[in-house]
């Protein structure tokens, strides 16, 4: 993963309160956030699907069908 070097805004106590990340931190930070969400969806409808057809069987349905 892309190493990400974070600056910190800090109060007048020295606590941070926030991070500042370059424009190609944050992008990488959100690509791999919609990464993650992508497998956790996927992960989710694996273990709730009820069937799973042949791809085969599916292409041939939608070439009678004309849908393809």
């Amino acid at each position: 993963m892309h190493h990400i070097k974070p600056q910190y805004l800090v109060d007048e106590t020295g606590r941070k309160t926030a991070a500042v990340l370059s424009m190609k931190e944050y992008r990488a930070l959100m690509q791999r956030l919609q990464d993650l969400e992508d497998a956790l969806e996927l992960d989710e409808a694996v273990e709730t699907a009820t069937g799973f057809r042949e791809y085969v069987e599916i292409r041939a349905e939608l070439q009678t069908d004309g849908k393809l």
